[in-house]
């Protein structure tokens, strides 16, 4: 698949950033959430919360489940997927599976390339290659997603729910979940503990 220009991303749309929770959020499932957007336009926006993971459900016991792989496997998926971790992408869709990766891997007609270096797929398919060990070099799997209808997502940011900074793929990929957030707004250069103080205040 082509890879995208970054020239002709349109700067209005957000596709290819993150969007990091204020405190204002005002919906408790995206407290705390950082966001990866894998689409954003006139129509609205569809993204992926990147470090929230799913209790209990490990990539080996979803691929069981799903009978991609079996039972007898289970010792050789814990040692090649056994650190992917399953995340819970959003409050959409739940049941259905998105899977982030790197772009050493991809399905035609299948494959959406949101920016260099991080794809998209959504079909079985990717998590058969990864059973194999024919899957990309890194990749997390997503139940669901966020969506924001034609307007939505701009309102929330004028309103003060998110802040948008440059993605970095490295920590989409990051196995440490619980410290993404903190990561993330400290590149920006906002302290954590100065966000949480100003969140208390009436």
């Amino acid at each position: 698949m082509q890879r995208p220009d970054p020239a002709l991303k349109d700067p209005a749309y957000l596709d290819g950033q993150f969007l990091v929770a204020m405190p204002g959020i005002g919906d408790e499932r995206f407290a705390r959430s950082v966001i990866y957007l894998c689409a954003h336009s006139a129509d609205g926006a569809m993204g992926i919360i990147v470090n929230k993971p799913v209790a209990d459900l490990s990539m080996p016991d979803l691929l069981i489940q799903l009978d991609i792989a079996s039972e007898a496997d289970a010792i050789r998926l814990r040692e090649r997927v056994g650190h992917m971790p399953v995340l819970m992408g959003g409050p959409v869709d739940a049941k259905r599976g998105f899977v982030l990766h790197t772009a050493d891997f991809h399905i035609d007609q299948s494959t959406l390339q949101i920016d260099e270096g991080v794809c998209l797929t959504a079909t079985v398919e990717i998590l058969r290659a990864i059973a194999d060990g024919r899957g990309p070099s890194n990749a997390v799997l997503a139940l669901g997603y966020a969506g924001w209808q034609a307007g939505q997502l701009e309102n929330e940011i004028l309103a003060n729910g998110w802040l948008n900074c440059p993605a970095d793929p490295e920590l989409i990929f990051d196995p440490g979940l619980g410290t993404k957030y903190d990561q993330v707004l400290k590149a920006i250069g906002i302290d954590p503990a100065m966000l949480s103080a100003e969140a208390g205040r009436a």
